[in-house]
């Protein structure tokens, strides 16, 4: 089948050009200054990866068709592209360029820049950087790569969601999540519903829909200064993602095949040694026994991923388009666990009335499947029946016979050894109770370009983002009783988000005179965005009319159909920007946007500016600096940014009840909201020595967030009509912090290249206001033991938990033989790191290539109910040992008669500081953990000597997440339970982490 669609696109778009004959071109690469040969010069076929490099004496040889257009590279030069013609001799003199100045890079709103004019700190991400290791979510392969971005994984697997905070939390009880942006338009990033510590799945986001082998180049706009064009959407920094395009010239095709197996990196350390007392579902015999011990890895399989894609590029001087179909098939570590993705991309560019109007239109397409999704938290969640088996039972008589036969019933029942509110029969919940997500999503683009004049240029828009997205998850009658009805239950939602977006923007640049320049821009948006439109149904408890018929007709007359309304927001905006800049040295950039909001309608206040302005100066320009020094710039910028409040904040409704009655509102409208406004302040520094060899960028930020939105209790003199509490603008919230990178060539030959970059973070967040209420306390997620919660004078991921009590001397209190703990929670640290380091190495010998990526997290608490949970049910190694070495050795002393206490009973003591509302001091482990997260090792082949009609071809051994190198916690502190701002640093029965590791293959044409 792969054949003759490979045949098929060889014949539509033009088989002559892949059946040109190659030869080998050769030539030499000198300094256009003195005429001096050039070492070290990379060579490379565009559009492919077939390059090679120039020797001591600037000589160079290179496998080439006509037609071909090849691409000299090297620090310091300008690059430049010259077309394979009929000679055998392409000799090239390269323009000097020390400072690299004329780097282009895209920013705010697809606009490209100078990367030396910018005022403000931004990065970008190339997309080889991207694919080399096949993540299926593309966003978790930046982790590492740019400083100023934390990023954290789901543990729901394939087509799970993603975290991504740049510089730290913003919001008491918005969202501090970017804005992401496809070709300078916004898209839509919707986040389902998320796991809590009592449960529930990951429900993706919208980011999974894009094809990574799409993306030409990702710019992190990390602040708002970077973003102040986005208005208030982009207040939290900006994602912008360039994709590809049609090139001109001969017809490539490019088949890009990956597979990797996945595995678990770690289980929780359990014991098989001990065994339950009588029919206990707890294991705390003392008598030791060799019991089962392979069915908790047993659960677990190896996973599988498939990642195909196949693109088509091509055009004219007139017209280029670009096409491409992607493909993703994975199983999951866990039973019954499937996702599939497929991608079509169109992408086409034309020119007309004498190349002064280019029209561009695109159409992303996605369809996603995922089956048996694993939950987190307690209830209905395989991991918890499997950890906590009692030892002495054999387990695969409930594996093997998960469902029995109900005569009296005539339906197949669970078979569990006991009904217990957390426990069910793994194979019960993967094979009775499945769980579907479906997503189906296009994103329509049009795009106008219209060069008046050679100074001034006009661009229209316009954007529609839909997606349909459905869930559902059926729950066979006699699963858990917490849960579900004896007959069954059926959760269901179906919804649809939509975005439409629209601009013009006019553009002007010229030299005013031979010192100045200047760059200008002025437009107006239109945006507005629908989130979860739709009805969902949830019987739970209720049940339905006749067991395991889940569908509407089988519904109680007292379960609500409910429709579904996440909200609906339009913006308006007008903005300008304007850029002076002084002989190329001296730059200042002044931007302002209004904003007109629906969710500030009947405030008055729905109208709002903000200004931005910064500075660029380029030192290297204005002194004469030392040979070793490359390129020198200072900068700095300063911006404030509006942000509106969340839908339905302002005159909330009544709303009808699940019984059919009616919800009373009891918030009193928010008539004089304001929006929020976060002030930023960025210094920052870019030098480069040796020629490019080496470069440090510096950047220091303060954000101050105020004017947010907080619900606070009515007094009695304001209570009347029913209402009981309000929102006010209060609340102030700082984040300060330093970005690094360190990048450097310490080795280039002939042969052997050695590029590595060092990406520092160091972010401090501080909570000055909470309102006027000091004592005021925002809930971000709690359990028994363990809260993390916002107070005044405290930080955002301030982790709470209950403590031993202690004496003066630090000394544990007893009573009756027991360890007391503190009435209430109390702060135990922090689940942000101090700092976080990413190192990047990517290395070239011949044809070989490697990429090596280490990431690490330094400081940090997380916390552990999982482990606490086992540890009172007996199960873990800990409580083995304790038995094995009579009792806990413990520095303790009884309240009553002082008298000392150093050893206690293990069951005594891990039943009183572990299972549900235990001792969470004992669980909180140090966040600190270096690992190796990207392996690629690749082989360029001389297809020159195949005969073959390819171009290029590589292949590459790829690895993410191999291992770690430093780990102090039990579990991945990475892996997010959920990926809102709830439950962060939380580790309940989710699924282990995972590493990849397997072989990909690229083919051009």
């Amino acid at each position: 089948m792969v054949k003759k669609l490979l045949l098929f696109f060889v014949l539509v778009f033009g088989a002559y050009p892949l059946l040109a004959q190659s030869k080998t071109v050769t030539g030499t690469v000198t300094d256009a200054t003195d005429g001096s040969p050039l070492p070290g010069v990379n060579v490379l076929v565009q559009g492919t990866t077939t390059g090679s490099q120039t020797d001591f004496d600037g000589n160079y040889s290179i496998e080439a068709e006509s037609g071909n257009v090849l691409v000299f590279s090297f620090l310091g030069m300008k690059t430049q592209s010259v077309t394979v013609g009929a000679s055998n001799t392409i000799n090239v003199s390269m323009q000097e360029d020390a400072e690299q100045l004329g780097e282009v890079v895209v920013t705010a709103l697809g606009i490209k820049r100078e990367e030396k004019t910018l005022t403000y700190a931004q990065q970008t991400v190339r997309a080889d950087e991207l694919t080399a290791t096949r993540d299926p979510n593309f966003m978790n392969s930046i982790s590492g790569k740019a400083a100023g971005v934390e990023i954290k994984k789901s543990s729901s697997g394939a087509g799970g969601s993603t975290r991504i905070v740049l510089r730290g939390n913003k919001s008491l009880s918005g969202d501090s999540s970017p804005l992401f942006v496809i070709d300078g338009i916004p898209m839509a990033n919707n986040k389902g519903g998320q796991p809590g510590m009592w449960g529930g799945v990951d429900s993706g986001d919208g980011l999974s829909a894009i094809n990574p082998d799409d993306i030409e180049s990702i710019s992190i706009l990390k602040g708002s200064n970077a973003a102040v064009l986005y208005g208030s959407q982009g207040a939290n920094g900006v994602v912008v993602i360039t994709t590809k395009a049609g090139k001109s010239g001969k017809t490539t095709v490019s088949l890009n095949s990956g597979y990797t197996f996945e595995h678990y990196l770690e289980l929780p350390d359990l014991q098989f040694k001990y065994g339950a007392n009588g029919n206990a579902k707890e294991s705390w015999s003392t008598t030791p026994g060799d019991y089962q011990s392979s069915y908790v890895e047993e659960f677990f399989q190896t996973g599988h991923n498939f990642n195909n894609t196949v693109t088509i590029s091509g055009g004219n001087d007139k017209t280029t388009a670009y096409f491409s179909y992607g493909n993703i098939t994975a199983s999951g570590i866990t039973p019954e666990n499937k996702y599939q993705k497929n991608n079509f991309t169109f992408k086409q560019s034309t020119k007309m009335f004498n190349d002064k109007v280019t029209v561009t239109s695109s159409v992303l397409m996605a369809m996603e499947e995922t089956k048996n999704r694993l939950p987190a938290g307690y209830y209905l969640n395989p991991l918890t029946g499997l950890y906590m088996f009692p030892r002495q039972r054999n387990f695969y008589d409930f594996k093997n016979n998960y469902e029995v036969f109900d005569n009296d019933r005539n339906l197949f029942a669970q078979n569990w050894f006991v009904v217990d509110h957390h426990q069910s029969n793994p194979y019960w919940i993967v094979n009775k109770q499945p769980k579907t997500d479906e997503s189906k999503r296009i994103i329509g683009s049009l795009s106008l370009d219209y060069e008046i004049s050679e100074k001034l240029k006009l661009q229209v828009r316009g954007n529609y983002d839909y997606a349909v997205k459905e869930f559902e998850q059926q729950h066979a009658a006699t699963s858990n009783s917490t849960n579900v009805h004896p007959k069954g239950a059926w959760d269901y939602r179906k919804y649809d988000d939509q975005l439409v977006y629209t601009d013009a923007i006019l553009s002007y640049d010229t030299d005013l005179s031979d010192s100045f320049s200047l760059n200008g821009v002025l437009g107006a948006s239109y945006q507005k965005t629908v989130y979860g439109d739709g009805v969902s149904v949830g019987t739970g408890t209720i049940g339905l009319l006749y067991p395991n018929e889940f569908n509407f007709q089988n519904l109680p007359t007292n379960v609500q159909v409910s429709s579904t309304y996440d909200g609906s927001v339009i913006k308006q905006g007008a903005f300008a920007n304007l850029q002076l800049g002084f002989k190329e040295m001296l730059f200042l950039d002044l931007s302002g946007r209004n904003d007109w909001a629906s969710t500030l309608a009947l405030t008055g206040n729905d109208s709002y500016f903000y200004p931005s302005v910064g500075i660029t100066g380029i030192l290297s320009e204005m002194f004469t600096m030392p040979e070793a020094v490359s390129f020198g710039k200072l900068r700095a910028s300063y911006t404030q940014v509006g942000n509106e409040v969340p839908f339905n904040r302002i005159n909330p409704q009544n709303t009808i009840a699940g019984n059919g009655g009616v919800n009373r509102n009891t918030v009193k409208p928010f008539l004089d909201a304001k929006p929020e406004i976060i002030t930023s302040l960025e210094f920052g520094a870019d030098w480069r020595f040796f020629q490019n060899r080496l470069g440090l960028d510096i950047t220091y930020y303060s954000l101050t967030s105020k004017d947010q939105f907080i619900q606070v209790p009515l007094l009695q003199s304001e209570s009347e009509g029913g209402f009981t509490t309000k929102f006010i603008n209060a609340g102030e919230i700082t984040n300060k912090g330093w970005e690094i990178t360190l990048s450097a060539t310490p080795v280039q030959t002939d042969d052997f290249q050695w590029v590595t970059a060092f990406n520092f973070t160091n972010n401090t967040n501080e909570i000055v206001d909470i309102g006027p209420d000091d004592d005021k306390v925002i809930n971000l997620g709690s359990s028994e033991g363990y809260q993390s919660k916002l107070v005044e004078g405290g930080a955002f991921n301030d982790l709470y938990v209950l403590k031993f009590l202690r004496n003066d001397q630090g000394q544990i209190l007893f009573d009756a033989g027991k360890p007391l703990r503190t009435p209430t929670t109390e702060l135990v640290g922090n689940l942000d790191p101090d700092w976080t380091l990413g190192w990047n190495n990517n290395f070239s010998y011949k044809r070989f290539t490697l990429g090596m990526q280490i990431n690490g997290k330094f400081g940090g608490n997380v916390f552990s109910q999982t482990e606490s949970m086992l540890d009172g049910a007996g199960v873990s190694q800990r409580t083995a040992d304790a038995r094995d070495a009579g009792g806990v050795t413990v520095n303790g002393v009884d309240q009553t008669s002082g008298a000392a206490i150093t050893t206690v009973d293990a069951e005594t003591w891990f039943r009183a500081i572990g299972d549900r509302n235990g001792v969470g001091e004992a669980y909180v482990y140090d966040r600190t953990n270096i690992r190796v997260n990207q392996l690629s090792l690749g082989y360029n082949i001389d297809v020159s000597k195949l005969g073959l009609p390819i171009s290029a071809a590589s292949l590459s051994f790829i690895g993410n997440n191999l291992f770690y190198i430093y780990k102090d916690a039990p579990f991945d502190p990475e892996l997010a339970m959920s990926t809102n701002q709830n439950a962060q640093g939380l580790d309940n029965f989710n699924l282990p982490s995972t590493g990849t590791y397997g072989f990909n293959l690229k083919v051009t044409f």
